[in-house]
């Protein structure tokens, strides 16, 4: 950003886990190296137990250096909320920047807002991963309505999601900038190495399933997809990492009714940071079988450690992906998926031609374009 700015940004971070949180931290890292002075206030209470379908909201990774992070925010007090706006309201910041992901936080994060910018002073940018969410509830709407009420522009990584904003606004700003690389992982790792690290078997070519596990994520037709008699016939194992996020009993009797238990290696647990490049070193191909999205941390992982893709043709992903050079774009079908995954281990040199597109492709989602669209958005709010 020109000049520097004093600068909040309401997120999940340190020690709540998971992208979001991993987004933000990376996202304050970068506005401090383009010298702006950037404090994180993060959730003391982000989920009431109920609503969170994991074991834990916390890790046990040790906390990204270098960050002003303070867990002040309680997500279901409004008496909290209050305090919050009252609080940044004082501290006069150029920017008050939100991270959108879900419409259960916008009476929260929009009451904030509100108060915050009574100073007359603060631009309110809200960074929307969703508009509305892939698993809708009553009230989202209405939620949701709220707090684009309460923002003075925002910052969209898919079109998808652009698209959904106009339900609720056409007259503010809206810029478009790719999900950038998630490059906080570590430096990638030899497959050999990724492998023995995480016991495989060396002679084995392995897909990777990763992230948490709810039906739209559409694991059970990359289950499906696996039963294929040609895939079969191919020396490949699908590597499942992540946590379920629903009832793991419907994928455990999927993987019997196909009979797959030689062909899928379950690691069904929040995966630490410092474990991420394993994952990703030991796998040939990554598979995203979603069966709706806007974009994905997923892809960008796998574009910071150069391993080609297979995403469906849903929301932003086919902007993510480039068909046939970085990867496989498909319809949203088991069939479809498994075509994709004999494609590229019947052909010899397929590997190799979709990793170069991987290199070249990924110096699109640079960090810079993200602080660039950001700076942009406000010089337009003050006239600059």
């Amino acid at each position: 950003m020109i000049n520097r700015k004093k600068i909040i940004l309401l997120s999940p971070a340190h020690p709540l886990r998971g992208g979001i949180a991993a987004l933000s931290e990376r996202l304050a890292q970068e506005l401090q190296h383009a010298d702006n002075e950037v404090t994180i206030y993060s959730f003391s209470l982000q989920y009431p137990s109920w609503l969170f379908p994991g074991k834990t909201q916390y890790t046990d990774d040790p906390a990204p250096e270098g960050l002003n992070i303070r867990t002040l925010i309680h997500s279901i007090n409004p008496i909290n909320w209050w305090q919050m706006g009252a609080l940044i309201h004082r501290q006069r910041p150029d920017v008050l920047l939100i991270r959108y992901w879900l419409p259960f936080m916008a009476p929260c994060l929009g009451t904030i807002a509100r108060l915050a910018k009574k100073n007359c002073y603060t631009k309110v940018i809200t960074i929307a991963d969703n508009i509305l969410p892939h698993e809708r509830r009553p009230g989202d709407r209405l939620f949701t309505r709220y707090l684009v009420r309460a923002s003075d522009a925002f910052v969209v990584m898919s079109r998808s999601v652009a698209t959904d904003l106009q339900q609720f606004t056409n007259s503010k700003l809206v810029a478009y900038t790719p999900h950038p690389i998630y490059d906080n992982y570590g430096e990638p790792v030899e497959q050999e190495a990724a492998k023995a690290f995480l016991k495989l078997s060396q002679n084995t070519k392995y897909l990777l399933f990763f992230g948490f596990i709810r039906h739209y994520k559409g694991l059970d037709l990359l289950l499906q997809a696996m039963s294929d008699e040609r895939i079969r016939q191919l020396n490949v194992k699908l590597l499942v990492a992540g946590e379920f996020y629903e009832n793991a009993a419907t994928y455990h009797q999927l993987i019997e009714d196909y009979h797959l238990r030689q062909q899928v290696i379950l690691h069904t647990y929040f995966i630490p940071n410092e474990r991420v490049k394993y994952y990703f070193g030991a796998a040939d191909l990554v598979v995203q079988p979603y069966r709706s999205a806007t974009q994905s941390g997923i892809s960008q992982i796998a574009y910071h450690f150069e391993k080609p893709m297979v995403v469906t043709n849903v929301g932003g992903l086919p902007e993510i992906v480039a068909h046939g050079k970085s990867g496989y774009v498909v319809e949203v079908q088991a069939s479809a998926i498994a075509e994709a995954i004999v494609d590229f281990f019947s052909h010899a040199n397929r590997a190799d031609e979709l990793q170069a597109g991987v290199r070249a492709g990924k110096k699109q989602f640079d960090w810079s374009n993200m602080i660039q669209v950001i700076s942009d958005l406000y010089k337009k709010l003050n006239n600059d």
